[in-house]
């Protein structure tokens, strides 16, 4: 167990720059699959152009070579895409402003009536999808870091009618509580189901017990309708206190959210510590363990933070150790244009700079293959586009579609 004050350093260290969020200092290559630790393979030297390189694990997918084409590189620190009907795109960039981009590239000037964002550390404007009956009714949802009169922040969500250079009737449906000092781990992912009901994936606020305390919102995934009220069949917990509106807790800081097309399940990814990144089916009333059930590691002695099973915690479907790659937006790929792809989970990596594709058998990861390693690029959200290619957004500012080499 990490000393206590370990433990209150690494929120710190972290907002300080010291260490990066999901990263690691060891140089050792991870070990694949949601098996017990095997010794790990010498780690491969990264490519020289943008090819594949595929990762040891079992089955692992056959690498399809591919580079990336730009489509533009005028953002700043973009953080979600949504592609529109007419092709187009949305893009949030996290200082506060929404940006359409058209199919030739071009960036429009930032859209009016975007709330005021506490964009400090990893708060600012963040996710963004269309209403399910958008084509209809012109509405948006979204997500930002919500500044409170006391200096303090929380996630929130808001809907809105998008218009040609502005939203209108902005409304926020659901607020993460409590509002903290902290300006960490928002987590911050929207998916629609197929029935309309809205997942909003929520980080612990850098705050690890909150995670296991459900008379708060850190470290959940909440279940909503359309307008921010809770459907009558969300999960009932025992406890007098219970936030309405919680589908699962015991959650780190789950950055990318997606609806698996074959079972309709959401599926996310999850930032770890040091080691320790999961990828997790969200299923009702489930403990996904943070901080009691971790593969993580203390930051500052790099010791184990806990054992890593339980029979009261889910387990991941698939983690990262030793190294931490920090995933970010998670995309399932159904498309036909990168052959060998279809039928994968595709996750950006931060500290990991690559696009990572999982190989799926049913419910359970059959191998990884590791791509576009070269490009040196933090992939903070992946979408699959209209026209069936993959779509990366980059910390530095560009939006990328990944096609064959």
């Amino acid at each position: 167990m990490a000393h206590p004050v370990a433990r209150f350093l690494a929120p710190l260290l972290v907002a300080m720059g010291v260490v990066a969020c999901g990263g690691s200092g060891s140089g050792d290559a991870p070990v694949v699959g949601n098996s017990p630790p095997q010794q790990a393979p010498p780690q491969q030297a990264p490519s020289q152009d943008s090819s594949t390189t595929p990762e040891p694990g079992p089955a692992a997918a056959a690498p399809v070579a591919v580079t990336v084409e730009e489509v533009t590189r005028q953002l700043t620190s973009p953080w979600s895409l949504a592609f529109l009907p007419d092709g187009s795109m949305l893009v949030t960039e996290k200082p506060g402003r929404l940006r359409r981009i058209d199919a030739a590239g071009t960036v429009s000037p930032p859209l009016a009536g975007v709330p005021a964002v506490h964009a400090v550390g990893q708060g600012g404007l963040l996710d963004v999808v269309l209403s399910p009956g958008f084509a209809v009714d012109r509405t948006i949802f979204f997500t930002f870091s919500e500044p409170d009169a006391g200096g303090n922040s929380r996630a929130a969500v808001a809907r809105a009618v998008l218009g040609d250079t502005a939203i209108s009737q902005v409304a926020v449906i659901y607020r993460q509580t409590p509002s903290l000092p902290t300006t960490m781990h928002y987590g911050s992912r929207l998916v629609f189901d197929r029935e309309g009901f809205l997942y909003v994936t929520f980080g612990e606020r850098g705050l690890a017990d909150g995670a296991q305390d459900l008379a708060t919102t850190q470290g959940k995934v909440v279940r909503i309708r359309a307008d921010g009220s809770i459907p009558p069949d969300n999960p009932v917990f025992p406890h007098p206190r219970a936030v309405a509106g919680i589908w699962s807790y015991g959650h780190r800081n789950p950055q990318g959210a997606a609806l698996n097309p074959v079972s309709g399940e959401v599926w996310l990814s999850e930032h770890g510590p040091r080691g320790g990144d999961e990828i997790n089916r969200v299923l009702p009333g489930r403990n996904y363990g943070w901080p009691r059930i971790t593969y993580g590691r203390d930051y500052v002695t790099g010791e184990p933070l806990g054992p890593n099973t339980a029979p009261d915690v889910e387990p991941p479907l698939h983690y990262w150790v030793p190294v931490s790659i920090a995933p970010a937006g998670i995309a399932f790929y159904t498309g036909d244009k990168l052959p060998g792809w279809k039928g994968s989970l595709l996750v950006g990596a931060l500290a990991g700079q690559m696009l990572v594709q999982l190989s799926l058998q049913g419910d359970s990861v059959a191998g990884e293959t590791r791509h576009l390693q070269a490009l040196g690029e933090r992939i903070r959200d992946v979408r699959q586009g209209p026209d069936g290619y993959p779509y990366l957004l980059t910390d530095s500012g560009r939006l990328l579609r990944v096609v064959p080499r």
